[in-house]
């Protein structure tokens, strides 16, 4: 998909809908700009964040032995119980 887009002169841009669309943007959200060696590379940043967090925590159930929603339930609980 090839898009184009005009920078205005306070250096804004209109994100073309079809790429809106693409990119799961709607009014509000925020982009962010990834350089890399071969470009820039537009993408929705909460996106971005949400799979930076799943890559952090990728194993972390295994290791804990959290194996459904009612583990996570219970060592929410007994978290709770040890900070009172």
């Amino acid at each position: 998909m090839l898009e184009l887009a005009k920078i205005s002169a306070n250096g804004q841009i209109t994100v073309p809908v079809n790429i809106r669309k693409a990119l799961g943007l709607k009014e509000g959200d925020k982009v962010i700009f990834i350089q890399g060696e071969s470009g820039i590379t537009i993408a929705n940043a909460a996106a971005v964040a949400l799979d930076r967090v799943q890559k952090a925590f990728e194993g972390v159930a295994e290791r804990w032995g959290l194996k459904d929603e009612q583990d996570v339930v219970n060592l929410i609980k007994e978290i709770r119980q040890e900070v009172k």
